[in-house]
């Protein structure tokens, strides 16, 4: 039973636009200003009405807070990770929200990993960085870069205290502990070395949060008279930057949405002048890793699902063929090793990995479970026959896997343990199954679902369910494992994820099928999905939650308006819920580089309409909309936080009658909470919140 209290009323200042003689006003556009009393008076009001709303929740949120922690082994550490001399992990430790940044000198003979016995310190540890001290005294901390230099001596890292993603670059003489005066405020993600480690390479952003500088810095010198090495001036594009694993160049890369152009540097000759790759060609996407004599080339020239190909490294020029283009195998990454290419690769909705020895013939890694998801882990030694992966499912942990690429030996070095829970018994995957099933979209279109549940779950109907959804900017939801799930399938709840197009479980084309004048698509997908649960009997419509964030929270807007009907609540985290308002203004973060993702309603009255018919916030009606609880960060770049809290501001006047809840985190980013256990509290406040829309609080 909720506390009934008088939910917060956003006072009302009509705003006008007009675009393409389209007017709209706007009567909540006031609470885009982030320093006005008034604005932080809202959410502060909403963050109590929220809380007024969920008090009866407290207990149940607690226990499911404990039940992760107590499912956790919190004094952990990672598989080390050989690079030259030294063994790099990181540990946990009991109480403390941050990882601590560790290496061991390796040992003669030592080939396999160190490990360590419940998480306790290694022998001869040298700690590099421990994120509890830097974060000391902050609400919020994030580390952006963390590059160790390629003789050791130096670590390069940044950080970020508030979560709006801008970042304090400094340098660590690891031989003394001491920090060098070297400070750069206002970083981004993204760092270099030249390979004398006497010069750090670097990123900066414009006024709209977009990377377009790369930076030179010489080690010891005032980050005053650090040299711009490339300006990016096409606002589509972002720049990055990056060392190769043989450590012979840096790679400079401009990237828009649909389009790429990459640059080298030799890492010996760090002054040298950037030499361009291929010159950008517009809808060419390619990457570059270099590999001997020559730079390999994932590209997208006449191979919607790329193609590998490979040119001189000396003199850059035609791409030669090395792996044909296969429709339905989408080619996601190449890695170079001395010895061996290792290409990952997705077809028929999984993720794989292809191993090429130099001069023999290939094979696949094959892997157990029908669902699952693999990828690879650091790999930094460009001489070995180790390759070190990570694989997971919806019901096998996270698990780090080394195979031996001469061998074909595979060696589970670590699966993270799942202590046991309430109940006392360890975790036994077979007390779980996981499905793969296809709902059938509007337009005839296939689109696959994967699930687990308990292995008693019926399938009368009667169960309670969650489905999530993304489907955007051709990122896969690749099935994952999640300790804090755990606590909603032991309540006998069933947990979905909808491979919906805009996404790129099934290649280039389930991406463009769900973007710019097909982004509908994304959305009658899900909605397809959420009514095969249904008919399957999984659950029935007033058991089913939906969840999603970012673009996956725009998704939930728009799902909210066009079948009201076919849920009971709707969790939207740093919901893209006013996107026609943001597109339209391109002076604020992302909007440029978004218009290949979204069309550019400024210019084209077509995408305009297109956009407006289905952003959540501008078709906001008198329906009898499920439940919503939308979750936001103050300081989020990415997701502005005045989308959710216009959003349920306007549901509130436009459907009184619906329950609506905003809660806006007041000192983080987009990611939310940034500690270990903040997270952990923030899930279960989540959860709390499902659990009590499905009747099993």
């Amino acid at each position: 039973m909720t506390t009934e209290t008088t939910p917060p009323v956003a006072r009302q200042v009509p705003a006008e636009r007009t675009h393409h003689g389209d007017t709209v006003v706007d009567e909540y556009a006031w609470l885009a200003a982030k320093d006005d009393p008034a604005t932080i008076a809202h959410l502060t009001a909403e963050n109590a009405y929220t809380e007024q709303r969920t008090a009866h929740l407290e207990a149940l949120r607690g226990t499911l807070f404990a039940e992760t922690r107590q499912r956790t082994q919190e004094t952990d550490l990672s598989v080390p990770t050989r690079k030259g001399g030294h063994w790099y992990y990181t540990r946990t430790i009991e109480g403390q929200q941050y990882g601590v940044h560790c290496r061991r000198p390796v040992r003669d003979g030592e080939t396999a990993p160190p490990v360590s016995a419940d998480g306790a310190p290694l022998d001869g540890e040298e700690v590099l960085l421990d994120g509890n001290q830097l974060a000391e005294g902050h609400d919020f901390f994030s580390l952006g870069a963390f590059d160790v230099s390629p003789d050791g001596r130096w670590l390069a890292y940044s950080t970020d205290f508030s979560g709006d993603e801008r970042f304090t670059l400094r340098i660590k003489d690891l031989s003394t502990g001491e920090l060098l005066g070297d400070e750069v405020p206002d970083t981004f993600y993204g760092t270099a070395w030249s390979a004398d480690a006497t010069v750090l390479f670097y990123i900066t952003v414009d006024e709209a949060w977009r990377p377009n500088r790369v930076w030179r810095h010489t080690v010891g010198t005032p980050s005053g008279e650090d040299v711009v090495v490339h300006l990016e001036d096409d606002e589509r594009f972002w720049v990055g930057v990056e060392l190769t694993r043989s450590e012979r160049f840096v790679l400079i890369d401009s990237t828009s949405k649909v389009t790429s152009e990459v640059r080298v540097i030799p890492a010996d000759n760090p002054t040298g002048e950037p030499a361009v790759i291929a010159p950008r060609r517009q809808g060419v996407e390619y990457s570059v890793e270099h590999h001997g004599h020559r730079f390999l080339i994932l590209h997208n020239d006449d191979a919607e699902d790329f193609a590998l190909a490979y040119t001189s490294a000396d003199a850059p020029s035609d791409w030669v063929p090395l792996i044909p283009h296969s429709p339905g195998t989408r080619l996601e990454s190449v890695d170079a090793f001395a010895d061996h290419l290792v290409v990952s690769l997705r077809s028929n909705g999984l993720t794989g990995l292809r191993v090429l020895p130099v001069g023999g013939d290939g094979h696949d890694i094959e892997f157990p479970e029908p669902i699952h998801s693999v990828g690879l882990d650091a790999n930094p030694e460009y001489r070995t026959r180790q390759l070190r992966f990570r694989y997971t499912s919806l019901v096998t942990p996270d698990s780090v896997y080394d195979y031996d690429l001469v061998t074909r030996e595979l060696t589970l070095r670590r699966r993270k343990p799942v202590l046991p829970g309430p109940d006392g018994r360890a975790y036994d995957p077979g007390d779980y199954e996981q499905h793969r099933e296809w709902a059938l979209a509007d337009d005839g279109t296939r689109v696959p679902i994967s699930l687990v549940c308990r292995r008693d779950t019926p399938r009368d109907g009667s169960a309670p369910a969650v489905i999530y959804g993304y489907g955007s900017y051709e990122a896969s939801m690749d099935p994952w494992f999640s300790i804090a799930r755990l606590s909603l399938l032991d309540r006998g709840v069933v947990f979905a994820v909808a491979h919906i197009r805009g996404g790129g479980e099934l290649g280039r084309r389930w991406y463009d099928e769900g973007k710019l004048l097909a982004k509908k698509n994304t959305f009658t997908d899900f909605v397809a999905c959420a009514r095969h649960l249904v008919k399957a009997g999984w659950t029935a419509s007033d058991r089913l939650v939906a969840r999603g964030a970012s673009a996956g929270g725009l998704l939930m807007g728009a799902v909210a308006n066009i079948a009201p009907d076919a849920f009971t609540g709707i969790v939207a985290q740093v919901p893209f819920v006013d996107a026609l308002t943001s597109i339209l203004d391109p002076s604020l973060p992302l909007t440029v580089t978004e218009w290949e993702e979204w069309g550019n309603p400024l210019a084209d009255p077509e995408v305009y309409a297109y956009m407006k018919s289905y952003t959540p916030y501008e078709n906001v009606t008198a329906a009898d909309y499920p439940a919503i609880l939308a979750v936001t960060s103050l300081n989020d770049t990415r997701v502005l936080y005045h989308e959710p809290a216009k959003w349920i501001a306007r549901l509130r006047a436009v459907a009184p009658q619906g329950d609506y809840l905003l809660k806006t985190e007041m000192g983080a980013g987009h990611g939310g909470p940034s500690g270990r256990y903040d997270a952990w509290r923030e899930e279960a406040f989540v959860n709390a919140w499902i659990l009590d829309r499905l009747g099993r609080a």
